[in-house]
């Protein structure tokens, strides 16, 4: 899916016209005249009012609120390849996910999730060996984001982990941490 990145999904209809309101919407994704895909077809927003918080859009093809009503529920998506571009040291959370996630050699774990907290953003990283780790996108904590070979380099240590502070992965024929013999 790191192809396609998600703009959001059509919620209830707004008025008769075929205009619905965006839930969970990426505003940067949802400008008039943008082509999305909704169900593998393109379609075209002819309309863009509301807030970036709670938009209103309506499609091409919706001429009415009966149209608007049948795509309820449906993912809005574009194409990578379609989207604004973004800064240095910027990507979309789609392109991270999946991402290795290492400390030097020590291979650690894959992101899961890009998640917004009140300070700033954090990559939810599923350890292989168990676990969470959050690894907040800071230059401190983040030493490196390499999108070719899906490779972020974090610092533990300024993370304040150390070695033995989280489960290892096990390798083949090796036990599980805290598994027995």
């Amino acid at each position: 899916m790191a192809d396609l990145l998600h703009a959001g999904r059509v919620g209830r209809p707004h008025g008769l016209d075929g205009s619905f309101h965006v839930t969970r919407p990426r505003a940067a994704l949802l400008g008039a005249g943008r082509e999305l895909l909704v169900d593998g077809q393109r379609e075209r927003i002819v309309r863009r009012a509301g807030t970036d918080e709670r938009p209103i859009v309506r499609l091409e093809r919706c001429r009415d609120r009966d149209a608007a009503e049948a795509l309820r529920g449906r993912e809005l998506l574009v194409p990578l390849a379609e989207a604004p571009a973004l800064g240095d040291d910027e990507w979309w959370p789609e392109q991270l996910e999946g991402c290795a996630v290492h400390d030097g050699a020590r291979e650690l774990g894959v992101v899961r999730a890009l998640r917004a907290l009140p300070s700033c953003e954090v990559l939810e990283v599923e350890l292989g060996g168990g676990g969470d780790l959050l690894v907040p996108l800071i230059a401190d904590a983040v030493r490196g984001v390499d999108m070719e070979a899906r490779r972020i380099e974090v610092d533990l240590a300024f993370l304040g982990e150390d070695e033995g502070s989280l489960p290892s992965a096990a390798g083949p024929g090796e036990p599980a941490p805290g598994g027995g013999a």
